[in-house]
């Protein structure tokens, strides 16, 4: 049974949609723990009332981002995950601590990258003039919104569309694609070559 470590910042609803999905579908998973880096995120409130424990590793409290991320690795490896996911964890990451967790740690970053990394993205597409927006799933590396890609779903942007309705449509299939790509990995059926992500049948 494969143990997952889930990292928010805030009400974590891609969290949310991996942990019902795998209560649905009855996954071989054991969601370990869901970890933020703030007090008050209110993912962390969902998580307790599913009976998954939950950590704070407050990042204010850290005086640079290295002490904050030993900090934070030393928090997870004490549930020994298989996969560490980042569902909404507003933090740059670094090199040494993703390196800690390479080709197992996933991110959900809503555009079709190498698009508009970084925040704001609805925006940007918007700005932009794209036609095509959506979402991407990829294993985490040094290289901020990057990384081998596991999954991509795109979503029209309508001519009426504002940043709210357009960031509002994108989730929906955020929700989808995430809890997908997880179970891909737990069934291991990932892999990564040439930097490419390979989905075995």
């Amino acid at each position: 049974m494969k143990k997952i470590v889930i990292l928010i910042s805030g009400r974590g609803s891609n969290m949310q949609a991996i942990v019902e999905t795998a209560l649905a579908q009855q996954w071989p998973v054991q969601i370990a723990a869901v970890i933020s880096n703030r007090a008050d995120a209110a993912g962390l409130a969902y998580a307790a009332g599913k009976g998954i424990p939950t950590a704070v590793v407050v990042s204010k409290q850290f005086a640079d981002r290295e002490s904050f991320d030993a900090a934070l690795q030393s928090k997870i490896d004490e549930f020994a995950p298989d996969l560490v996911v980042l569902a909404g964890f507003m933090r740059i990451l670094t090199a040494g601590f993703v390196k800690h967790y390479a080709g197992r740690m996933l991110n959900i970053h809503p555009s079709l990258l190498p698009s508009f990394v970084g925040l704001g993205t609805h925006q940007q597409a918007l700005d932009a003039g794209v036609k095509l927006h959506g979402v991407t799933v990829h294993f985490v590396t040094a290289e901020l919104d990057h990384g081998p890609i596991v999954a991509q779903v795109a979503v029209p942007v309508l001519e009426d569309d504002t940043e709210d309705t357009l960031s509002q449509r994108v989730l929906v299939q955020e929700h989808l694609i995430y809890p997908q790509a997880v179970l891909q990995f737990v069934e291991g059926r990932l892999s990564i070559k040439d930097g490419r992500v390979h989905v075995s049948k």
